[in-house]
């Protein structure tokens, strides 16, 4: 054992820590730059080296380091990297027909990390997403949290060290009308079922802690694995947040009895009648995941999603956060959804952190990314202009230091503006 870790610890020296120690800083100067923890730095500088966030000031207020590589910005905006914390990128899958609630299936095993779409992310911005399997099921699986590296393997994007032992995303729960279809097997047909089935597969779960519990203390009494009840006891024991799919209020008020009752992490999703019970959600003190839709349409059960909803949960005093779900937003045009926000009434402050710093915090990734802060992961874009803007496009995106997106790239430029399927004949790997 001691002689494998002193060729790892070896490896480590040779490799990744002089690959690092050689890694050039990087400054821009000269554009306007949105921290997010703090106020717009006009004339501002960045300095960027070993794949973190080193400085940032107005100019002359920034030491840069020597042999800095220069980037001149001016005229341009910088921001965090978008935080997508609902997304179906990557041709990701979930559970299957066979019945209503999954826990033990994880999307980790189902992301096609070179599918374009991951290049479409890039191009409207988006460095790090939650990954969701679908919303058919009272429970379709695990997400997985991704940062959008260039990378072979899903291994390259993950957040976790261990994909096998390590808690590597969140849970994906849903009611509403999703759930509500006929099938063979015990799919619920009415949302009072819906909610007793997700009820009971929690006290299964404290059930199954208590075997475990007695197995510890009785070394001659075994419990079978059960890695459905495994993974809802991650749930239970706080390492593993709930992104709960629901739209209709009185499903809302449904998943805060259910959180109530078992005390779960818990994140909103979609939540399209938000507006018509803020105050409840405020004061059950649960952050909400919003998406925008510009075009009518979609099921019934969302007829009454308003742009409002952001602003309605901001005067509440609701932690928000935009998503795309995409397909149901293209994920390059995942900024249009705070400039939505703010038509609506949200704070132009609120509206920004939405996309970026409150969508880190829902998926308990903001001592790492979401804002722009000295050692922080160096995930930023570069816009053209105002974030706001109609007008304004990405043009770089970067991460980790390094740039996974360049408008003036005659092939990333193809996914920014090509059509919804311009890659998928296989033309582009990601």
């Amino acid at each position: 054992m001691r002689r494998t870790l002193f060729v790892a610890v070896l490896v480590c020296i040779g490799a990744v820590c002089s690959v690092r120690a050689q890694d050039q800083p990087h400054v821009f100067r000269g554009g306007t730059i949105y921290p997010i923890t703090g106020e717009p730095i006009t004339n501002g500088v960045l300095v960027v080296q070993d794949g973190r966030f080193v400085a940032v000031g107005a100019s002359g207020s920034v030491s840069v380091p020597a042999g800095a590589v220069e980037h001149d910005v001016s005229g341009k905006v910088i921001m965090p990297g978008l935080v997508d914390t609902h997304s179906h990128i990557g041709r990701v899958q979930g559970g299957d027909s066979s019945e209503p609630l999954q826990p033990g299936v994880r999307s980790i095993d189902a992301i096609d990390v070179q599918h374009h779409s991951l290049g479409r992310a890039h191009a409207g911005g988006i460095t790090t997403a939650n990954i969701m399997p679908g919303s058919g099921h009272l429970l379709s699986g695990q997400t997985t949290y991704i940062k959008l590296r260039k990378g072979r393997i899903i291994d390259d994007l993950l957040f976790c060290e261990d994909p096998i032992r390590d808690v590597c995303g969140g849970m994906k729960m849903a009611n509403g009308t999703n759930p509500l279809r006929s099938s063979p097997g015990a799919f619920p047909g009415t949302r009072a079922r819906s909610a007793a089935l997700a009820r009971q597969m929690f006290v299964d779960a404290l059930e199954y802690r208590d075997e475990l519990a007695e197995a510890d203390e009785d070394q001659d009494k075994s419990v079978k694995r059960n890695l459905a009840l495994e993974a809802m006891l991650e749930v239970l024991d706080g390492r593993r947040v709930v992104h709960f799919h629901t739209h209709r209020h009185d499903d809302i008020l449904t998943v805060l009895r259910l959180r109530d009752e078992f005390d779960f992490p818990l994140v909103l999703q979609h939540v399209s009648e938000a507006w018509k019970v803020a105050d409840e959600i405020a004061a059950a003190d649960v952050p909400a995941s919003i998406i925008v839709l510009d075009t009518p349409g979609g099921k019934l059960e969302a007829v009454d999603i308003r742009w409002v909803n952001g602003a309605a949960l901001e005067r509440a005093g609701v932690d928000v956060a935009f998503h795309t779900d995409d397909y149901i937003t293209d994920s390059r045009f995942f900024l249009r959804s705070a400039a939505f926000g703010v038509r609506a009434g949200m704070s132009r402050a609120a509206a920004l952190e939405a996309l970026t710093i409150a969508g880190a915090r829902m998926l308990r990734l903001d001592d790492r990314v979401g804002s722009i802060e000295p050692g922080k992961d160096a995930d930023f874009i570069v816009l053209s202009g105002d974030p706001l803007s109609v007008y304004s496009r990405v043009e770089q995106t970067w991460i980790e230091g390094h740039k996974v997106f360049d408008f003036a790239d005659p092939e990333d430029q193809k996914l920014a503006v090509g059509g919804y399927g311009v890659f998928d004949g296989g033309a582009h790997v990601h």
